[in-house]
C-alpha cells in the first residue's frame, strides 16, 4: 500500500492488469538479486509469534508448498491484498485493484495446509467524506458514507478465502486521481471529478466515516477492524484530539520504511536485526499496545527496494496480539 499507487498510475491498464492478477514476474537480474538476499537474511521469521509476508502487488514467492518468504528466507506468513477501492467501486478513472491472487493462495495454503501464518487477508482502499456521491457535509452522512463501503468490503472479501480475520481500512493521502486526498481533506464537486470545491473536512466528519464502517463490519460480521496508515497521516487528516484517538482499533503502520530490505530486515518491531529503529503507530497507539499488528517496513514505490514487477511491499505480523 501507501506508495504503489504512484507507480501504477504511470502504467498503461494492461500491464496493470497484469500485475493486479499476478502473471508478471521480476527480471532474472530482480530475481538473482533475491537469491542474494536470501543468502544474507535470517533463518525465519521472528521473534517467535511474527510472521513475515507482503501485501498488495505480486512478489514471486519461491518454489513450492510450504511456500518460504520470498528474498528473506523463512516462511511466507501472510499475505494481504485490496478487496476493494472506493474509486474503483465508483467507477472512476484510475480506480484498480492492487490483488496478486497467486500471493493470497499460497499465503492460504501455508495457513491451512500446514498451519503455518496468518494466511490471506484484505484490506479496503477507504474514501473520505470529500468523496461521497451524497456528501451534504453532516456526520450522519459521513457514517453513512462509511457504512456502504463497509458493506461493498464484506460482499468482497465473501468471494474468496478470508483466514486473517481483521477487515483493514486503508487510510492514506495517496496523491494520486481522481482525489489525491481521497476525499479525508477536500470535499469535490462529484466523486470522481477531481476538481476541489472545499479545502476543509471536520476531523468530526472523518471520524463519523470511519465509525460507520467499523460499526457496519462489528455489527454484521465476526470480523475484527483494522487501520492502515502511518502516525503523520493520520494526524493530518484526524487531528491529535478526540477524534483521532483508536485505543481499540487495531493497527497497521508504514512508518518507517527501508530500502535495504536485504541488510535493515526487522526482528520484532524494529529494523536492523531489533536494534534500529522501530515501527511508530498512530491513533494513541504505540508497539507496545495490544492492537499493534502489522508494520509495513520496505516497499511502494516512494522506497524503492527493487523487488517484484514494482517494489514489493514486505510486512511483519504480530500473529499473537490478535484474537
Amino acid at each position: 500500500m501507501k506508495h504503489p499507487w504512484r507507480a501504477l498510475a504511470a502504467l498503461g491498464g494492461g500491464i496493470a492488469l497484469l500485475l493486479i492478477t499476478g502473471l508478471l514476474t521480476p527480471t532474472s537480474a530482480t530475481a538473482a538479486t533475491a537469491a542474494r538476499a536470501v543468502t544474507t537474511a535470517p533463518a525465519g521469521d521472528g521473534p517467535p509469534g511474527f510472521w513475515w509476508g507482503t501485501d498488495s502487488f505480486p512478489v514471486t514467492v519461491p518454489g513450492s508448498a510450504p511456500y518460504q518468504m520470498p528474498y528473506l528466507g523463512g516462511a511466507y506468513g501472510g499475505y494481504i491484498g485490496m478487496t476493494g477501492n472506493w474509486a474503483y467501486w465508483q467507477g472512476c478513472k484510475g480506480g484498480f485493484i492492487a490483488l496478486s491472487t497467486t500471493n493470497d493462495a499460497q499465503a492460504h495454503t501455508n495457513y491451512v495446509t500446514y498451519h503455518t501464518g496468518v494466511g490471506s487477508g484484505a484490506y479496503w482502499f477507504m474514501g473520505g467524506p470529500g468523496v461521497d456521491p451524497h456528501y451534504n457535509g453532516t456526520a450522519t452522512e459521513a457514517s453513512a458514507w462509511g457504512a456502504a463501503q463497509a458493506a461493498r468490503a464484506l460482499s468482497d472479501i465473501a468471494d474468496g478465502a478470508f483466514d486473517y480475520k481483521v477487515v483493514w481500512m486503508d487510510i492514506e493521502l495517496p496523491g494520486i486521481a481522481p482525489a489525491p486526498d481521497n476525499g479525508w481533506n477536500n470535499v469535490y464537486t462529484s466523486t470522481c471529478s477531481g476538481v476541489v470545491k472545499q479545502s476543509y473536512v471536520p476531523t468530526s466528519l472523518d471520524r463519523a466515516d470511519f465509525n460507520g464502517f467499523w460499526d457496519y463490519i462489528t455489527a454484521h460480521s465476526a470480523y475484527k477492524v483494522g487501520v492502515y496508515s502511518s502516525a503523520g497521516v493520520w494526524a493530518s487528516i484526524f487531528g491529535t484530539g478526540s477524534d483521532s484517538l483508536i485505543p481499540h482499533t487495531y493497527e497497521w503502520t508504514y512508518e518507517p520504511e527501508t530500502t535495504n530490505y536485504s541488510g535493515a530486515y526487522p526482528y520484532g518491531w524494529c529494523l536492523d536485526h531489533g536494534a534500529g529503529p522501530c515501527a511508530q503507530f498512530f491513533g494513541g497507539q504505540t508497539s507496545a499496545s495490544p492492537y499493534a499488528l502489522m508494520w509495513q517496513w520496505s516497499g511502494g514505490g516512494g522506497a524503492t527496494n527493487g523487488i517484484g514487477g514494482f517494489n514489493g511491499d514486505l510486512d511483519t505480523i504480530d500473529a499473537i496480539r490478535q484474537n
